[in-house]
């Protein structure tokens, strides 16, 4: 199966969202039920990659989803010198491949790909320290833990932080 080769915005007109099934009930819903609204309203941005087709909506074969948060200065697993107030940083709030697309090496390059757009974000002004996720499950734990990157935050070690320091050199 061939994809588009870049990741673009979700559009409900001309991506097929009710299709998607990456195995995970909560993140199908999402994005079938949320995405789009969540846009609308200003609180997340939902970012896929499509399958080349010729159906009149391109089938989803991943999709990340970005937000702004702020979280405590006491949270974050850093030795630098930070403000007491909360930190902002930029949000992976969903990350999922389809089903038929797993075990390929995709989620790592959607991962990446979501990564360096939250550094572009910053590097166009958007104040954020770095990157947080929080993992599903364990298998999403394991998976984001390959890379040697993330850190558990000090309060949930399945909630992943990144700085914009070490991001910028990936």
């Amino acid at each position: 199966m061939a994809f588009i080769q870049t990741i673009v915005p979700l559009d409900k007109t001309c991506h097929d969202l009710k299709s998607f099934d990456c195995g995970q009930l909560a993140m199908n819903q999402f994005l079938n039920r949320f995405a789009v609204k969540h846009a609308e309203l200003g609180l997340s941005s939902t970012w896929v990659l499509v399958e080349e087709s010729t159906e009149i909506k391109q089938p989803i074969a991943a999709y990340y989803t970005l937000a702004g948060v702020t979280v405590s200065r006491a949270s974050i697993p850093t030795q630098q010198s930070l403000p007491s107030y909360p930190i902002p940083v930029i949000m992976l709030a969903r990350l999922a491949i389809a089903k038929q697309h797993q075990g390929k090496g995709l989620g790592a390059k959607v991962l990446i790909s979501a990564l360096r757009h939250a550094v572009q974000l910053a590097q166009q002004g958007l104040p954020a320290y770095g990157v947080i996720l929080d993992a599903l499950d364990d298998s999403a734990l394991q998976f984001y833990q390959h890379f040697e990157f993330f850190e558990p935050m000090t309060d949930d070690a399945m909630r992943l932080f990144v700085s914009m320091n070490s991001l910028r050199l990936i």
